[in-house]
């Protein structure tokens, strides 16, 4: 095999990345909006502890985010009896990748969000509301569209950085190929094979084109944000 082809089992590593960076984002952006928009608009008792355990992800060593998700989600966890009756597994299934993903995301993309919401002049809505447009009219016809700039650059950095999750990600749902297995943790595995030089030097390489041109992306949004 030549240094550029890539093998069946990168090229599942590959396709898996995208789907669980995509899915995490699409899930995450939602309600990131929402959390974004109490810390940004709303004093209330707890905003510092919302703030704080939005951003723990951060902090925490993504293996204790991978345990402690793990010890939620997992067969025997918290919510474990719930999930069966649901007919849902979590642990160690590429829907629990894109969540392990998504948590480890949500961080960066709340505050993308909260700073483009922050430097949105609050007179601008308090003047659509005097008109008598209602609070969910506000948010969808004058913030939304002042903040898409930063929610854009919010769902692209999160993007890079699901893309590239690893620790929470292998605690949670573990390395296994075609299922779980992602680029980080491709990289991993392959790095424990002698003889295996070429395929890490080509998954690396995607991998740095992919988060490059996220970042890129995410800097030409948040420049436009700014000329705004």
């Amino acid at each position: 095999m030549s240094w550029y082809t890539l093998s069946p089992v990168e090229i599942q590593a590959f396709t898996l990345s995208l789907w669980v960076a995509t899915v995490s984002v699409v899930f995450s952006l939602p309600i990131a909006t929402g959390v974004a928009f109490l810390l940004a608009r709303r004093r209330f008792w707890g905003h510092g502890l919302l703030n704080a355990l939005v951003h723990l992800p951060l902090v925490l060593p993504p293996v204790v985010t991978g345990y402690l998700l793990l010890v939620a989600f997992g067969r025997r966890g918290i919510f474990g009896p719930v999930l069966e009756v649901l007919g849902l597994q979590l642990a160690f299934t590429s829907a629990g990748a894109a969540l392990a993903a998504a948590v480890m995301a949500f961080p960066l993309i709340v505050r993308a969000i909260r700073l483009a919401l922050e430097a949105v002049d609050p007179k601008l809505e308090e003047a659509a509301n005097t008109l008598g447009a209602s609070p969910l009219r506000v948010f969808g016809f004058v913030t939304l569209p002042l903040i898409l700039p930063g929610v854009l650059a919010g769902a692209v950095v999160g993007f890079a950085k699901a893309l590239g999750e690893f620790g929470a990600t292998i605690t949670f749902v573990s390395n296994i190929p075609g299922e779980t297995q992602t680029i980080a943790s491709a990289i991993y595995a392959l790095l424990q094979v002698p003889g295996q030089e070429a395929a890490v030097g080509r998954m690396i390489g995607l991998s740095v084109l992919l988060s490059v041109g996220a970042l890129l992306l995410s800097e030409i949004l948040a420049r436009r944000m700014v000329r705004k």
